[in-house]
């Protein structure tokens, strides 16, 4: 059990979902240039190849990782303001 993990109990493809609503394709693609993100985009095809490509799952789990840490910080911006 890993109740620190932020990670734990999501799945690669709740991951891609939720970078590509909070991010966008583009966003996704320049943040992570690889051609599953560049070239046609779709959830399928990104997960078929990021879990073949553990650097690449690696690099995604990351930038999940970054992109709660920018929310939770907006949100601690915006109830201070408030």
């Amino acid at each position: 059990m890993q109740p620190r993990n932020p990670l734990h109990g999501l799945t690669l493809e709740t991951l891609v979902t939720e970078l590509v609503e909070h991010y966008g394709w583009d966003g996704l693609a320049k943040r992570i240039p690889v051609r599953c993100f560049t070239s046609d985009p779709s959830v399928k095809s990104s997960l078929k190849f990021l879990r073949k490509t553990p650097w690449a799952r690696e690099k995604v789990e990351g930038l999940y990782l970054f992109m709660l840490r920018d929310i939770r910080r907006a949100q601690g911006t915006r109830s201070a303001s408030s």
